[in-house]
């Protein structure tokens, strides 16, 4: 019975480790949207990570390193809590 019981957890935690992978991934479209738009960003790591979550709920980047954003209104119109513009 015990073994059966490892069996099972062990299994279930390779398969959620593996689901988990998945869906931290981003999508090749707002991967390679995103770098492109944040190409010249003083501070990369933080551009690719705003325009990854704001592509993903928005499904769209504005053109080119900086403005375009009258492309994407839900890109432009997203905003943090203090009531600044989310996305690069």
């Amino acid at each position: 019975m015990k073994l059966v019981l490892v069996t099972f957890l062990l299994v279930s935690l390779v398969l959620s480790c593996s689901l988990f992978e998945v869906s931290m991934a981003g999508s090749g479209f707002c991967d390679s949207k995103c770098k492109v738009r944040c190409s010249k960003a003083g501070i990369k790591d933080r551009c690719l990570k705003y325009c990854g979550v704001c592509c993903e709920k928005c499904k769209c980047v504005p053109s080119g390193t900086y403005g375009n954003k009258h492309e994407c209104p839900c890109y432009r119109d997203m905003k943090n809590s203090k009531g600044k513009p989310k996305c690069p």
